[in-house]
């Protein structure tokens, strides 16, 4: 889910107007705005935020300002930084449902699991029919050590969310830790449509038809190159350093983890993901 479009940031902007700014200060705020919501299409994301705060000093009740600066920060990836001004705004506007959504992700990629399940589960009290292919909720369940609500939650999924090889795993993986992998495996989700390299290879994987090497063989046999092929190296890296946390081998998953993050960056949610996860690596060692 983004919120972060010029159509909608200027939704947002206009809503409650300037407030009650003199004539000059709303002329100000009104040019703000709209430099904003330039900067905000063309991506230029680092100088939305300096605009963003001047236009909540003159106007602390209008909640464009905030909006903008959360998503900045989102697309940033300060996480820290988007869940105070997604808090900002969500003070200013607290029935905007899609706000505790995003908040969420920001917590969860900022490994405040626990609160992004609050956020989560806030936003899908608004949109209960959103909550089945809710994968997002269910790997912040993995991350709390709520493997049973986990392994539920993937296991809900509907439709193409369904044929997601990547909803197979983290379901085998919750279920995993709520049971055993043997019985996580004899449970593992069938998908026939997931046609993304390695995802095919993954799902073997974790069915214990082939082995890690396997996974990493596929991606460079693919004749694959450019941002395709770094999404697969990092794809294959990260599922193999998962496979092997269920396995028990530390040491593995951590030499895999560490090269989907910190070699092969893409802009993915799965990144953020992968990124919390080496902290959590890291934090133990």
């Amino acid at each position: 889910m983004r919120l972060c479009t010029a159509a909608a940031f200027a939704l947002c902007a206009c809503a409650l107007g300037a407030g009650g700014q003199e004539k000059k200060d709303k002329e100000e705020l009104t040019k703000l705005l709209g430099e904003i919501q330039s900067l905000m299409q063309d991506r230029k994301y680092a100088k939305v935020i300096p605009l963003a705060k001047k236009a909540a000093e003159l106007d602390p009740t209008n909640p464009g300002p905030p909006f903008a600066a959360a998503n900045a920060h989102a697309e940033l990836r300060q996480h820290a930084e988007a869940v105070k001004a997604w808090s900002q705004f969500i003070k200013l506007v607290p029935e905007e449902a899609q706000a505790y959504d995003a908040r969420g992700d920001a917590q969860l990629k900022q490994g405040n699991f626990k609160e992004a399940l609050a956020d989560f589960d806030e936003y899908l009290k608004h949109n209960p029919k959103a909550a089945p292919d809710h994968w997002r909720r269910g790997i912040a369940l993995y991350y709390a050590g709520r493997f049973k609500d986990g392994a539920a939650q993937f296991d809900a999924a509907e439709g193409k969310a369904r044929e997601d090889v990547e909803n197979s795993v983290w379901h085998y993986l919750c279920n995993a830790r709520a049971n055993t992998p043997k019985k996580a495996r004899a449970e593992l989700i069938p998908v026939t449509k997931d046609a993304r390299v390695p995802m095919k290879q993954v799902l073997e994987l974790f069915a214990g038809k082939i082995k890690p090497k396997d996974v990493l063989a596929a991606v460079e046999d693919a004749q694959l190159d450019g941002e395709a092929l770094k999404e697969a190296r990092f794809y294959a890296n990260l599922y193999v350093a998962l496979y092997y946390e269920t396995e028990g081998d530390a040491k593995k998953c951590l030499e895999h983890m560490a090269t989907a993050v910190e070699k092969y960056e893409i802009g993915h949610y799965m990144w953020d993901v992968g990124a919390v996860h080496l902290k959590l690596l890291k934090d133990k060692k």
